[in-house]
């Protein structure tokens, strides 16, 4: 048996209200953690899940961390390596925060470095993909990718891993509340129209482009402006607990703009400093807790590294 190591993979926002399933942001705060070593017994092996672990499998065939670590093992040819995962998760599953995505980055990782760094970090994206695909049913990669490689991220074409960083002015900060309610992504997907208005797309993919170049000219109001969701927002939102109080009042507190991240029940507000983060989180909260309704807030900035060796 080798010594054990740790490997960290944050949470993420998604489609940050312009961009279904081709933005994503890391967050500062945590997602999974895995304790990995080498054992003599061939696979990979789970020997405990810890934390907000409530649905999330143990077989090793059925987990999305160990399975993302086996298609790696495999495309190595490392097939014989046994491999022991400790999980610690802090992102429950269903939250819209990439928790799934988190565990497929972090499983990947860690086989990447228990081995020695065979792959380049970005090499490592095709194999944390099919770990995610168990969750999502398609391929995505808003979240994973995010999540792997940090930052601000747009998905050109996930098919050929065709991924790039968009560049954000620095102090911007996320104010994010949590319902105690869990919606499958499969779910979420399923409410979907498959066509979308000529109009819509007009205005959405102006929206995307405003969100883009607002970021890299760090114009806040254009990035105010752009963050509306005509597409994907109107036909979830029933899903999600007095959604529209919510985003009127982050709004009116100045929030640049203020969604649901990925397929919920997590709404995020992207905000300009940690100082209106923290007061409009509290704000959100507040309103779940009167109308007697659990639910959790975080404020975090954005994590430019991704998944790292702790």
């Amino acid at each position: 048996m080798s010594s054990a190591i740790k490997v960290l993979a944050p949470a993420s926002l998604s489609n940050l209200a312009c961009g279904f399933d081709i933005l994503g942001l890391a967050l500062d705060l945590p997602g999974d953690e895995i304790i990995g070593r080498i054992v003599d017994s061939p696979g990979v092996h789970i020997a405990e899940i810890t934390g907000a672990k409530k649905n999330i499998p143990t077989d090793p065939s059925q987990n999305i961390a160990s399975f993302a670590a086996s298609a790696l093992l495999n495309h190595l040819g490392e097939e014989k390596r046994g491999i022991e995962f400790r999980i610690r998760k802090h992102i429950p599953a269903g939250s819209g925060m990439g928790s799934s995505a988190s565990s497929a980055v972090a499983g990947v990782m860690m086989v990447n470095e228990l081995l020695d760094r065979p792959l380049e970090k970005r090499d490592l994206l095709p194999f944390a993909i099919q770990g995610e695909m168990i969750a999502s049913g398609t391929m995505v990669g808003d979240n994973v990718v995010a999540s792997l490689m940090g930052g601000l991220v747009l998905i050109r074409d996930i098919q050929s891993y065709d991924f790039h960083r968009i560049y954000m002015p620095r102090g911007l900060f996320a104010a994010v509340i949590l319902p105690e309610v869990t919606i499958s992504t499969l779910s979420s997907r399923s409410v979907l129209q498959p066509t979308v208005p000529l109009h819509d797309m007009v205005v959405q993919s102006a929206n995307l482009g405003g969100f883009i170049t607002g970021m890299h000219n760090a114009d806040l109001d254009l990035i105010r402006r752009s963050m509306v969701d005509h597409v994907i927002e109107p036909q979830r939102k029933f899903m999600i607990p007095h959604f529209d109080q919510l985003q009127d009042t982050a709004l009116q507190m100045g929030a640049l703009g203020c969604s649901i991240s990925g397929a919920g029940p997590a709404i995020f507000a992207l905000c300009q400093e940690k100082l209106q983060a923290t007061d409009i989180a509290a704000a959100m909260l507040r309103i779940y807790t009167d109308h007697k309704l659990e639910a959790k807030s975080f404020v975090a900035g954005i994590n430019y590294e991704g998944a790292v060796l702790k």
